[in-house]
């Protein structure tokens, strides 16, 4: 696959263009090794689908979500407005992102501070361009007829009733869509979600991700979709946990699209 550039919002500006959306990348799409190569697929489809983006660079800090779940309060509000104020001054309308509790924040919780914009998670925006038929999937089918179940990730699904968008993406990979016994409104948490992923498990006789990870087993899926960074990190080692790494692959929506259209 060919290399490309993904300009800063910076260099955009100082060439005298705004691009269609901001894709904002995220703590875990930044810095963890295997979201890395989720941020990558996702800049991928946006390239093929000839999507206008830039994302911040080193002007984008964390959104400050974990902080709030936390409970400091005051340490959000701090990284909110500092993006906020980069924001606004870019004049950004439209963000995409590839994490559920980035887009929970930016959507619902920055238009307080001053902070609004149309948010989408990187799902309904790949299904948007599925729609609209700017991407493509190629003619290999490498999922055809796999079993493949989806994770709701909570902040998508339970936080914002978003629970279409993945399964219509996963659907144009003329695979098998099966559901968990928990899905949907009553889907199980990973794990990490309200910063959990950041602090010591609490007190009790098994682990969220394993527990999790039974359903997996239970569906019979070949393939985890997840939409989430989190999610997959709970997932990946949930399956570990169970020897299944043979028989279950973990992966984000956005790597199953990217590999289905060639474009990895």
């Amino acid at each position: 696959m060919n290399s490309f550039n993904i300009p800063t919002m910076a260099e955009m500006t100082a060439a005298g263009q705004t691009p269609e959306v901001l894709f904002w990348v995220g703590c875990a799409g930044s810095f963890d090794d295997r979201a890395k190569s989720i941020t990558k697929a996702i800049a991928r489809i946006l390239h093929a689908s000839d999507t206008s983006f830039a994302v911040l660079g080193q002007e984008e800090s964390c959104s400050g979500d974990p902080a709030k779940r936390a409970g400091n309060e005051f340490l959000y509000q701090m990284q909110a407005a500092q993006n906020i104020a980069v924001m606004n001054g870019y004049g950004i309308k439209r963000i995409i992102t590839g994490c559920p509790h980035c887009f929970n924040v930016l959507k619902n919780e920055y238009p307080e501070l001053g902070g609004h914009y149309e948010v989408q998670h990187h799902t309904q925006f790949i299904r948007e361009l599925i729609e609209q038929g700017k991407l493509k999937m190629a003619d290999g089918a490498p999922f055809k007829g796999k079993r493949i179940t989806f994770h709701d990730p909570c902040y998508l699904g339970r936080g914002n009733g978003e629970y279409l968008a993945p399964r219509d993406v996963i659907a144009t990979l003329d695979a098998e869509l099966v559901e968990m016994r928990r899905c949907k409104q009553n889907a199980m948490c990973c794990g990490a979600g309200g910063a959990q992923m950041f602090k010591e498990a609490e007190k009790g006789d098994r682990e969220v991700n394993h527990e999790r990870t039974d359903d997996v087993i239970e569906s019979k899926a070949e393939v985890v979709a997840t939409g989430c960074p989190f999610c997959n990190t709970m997932m990946t080692d949930g399956v570990k946990n169970a020897n299944k790494e043979g028989e279950v692959i973990v992966k984000d929506v956005a790597e199953l699209i990217a590999e289905a259209a060639d474009l990895l």
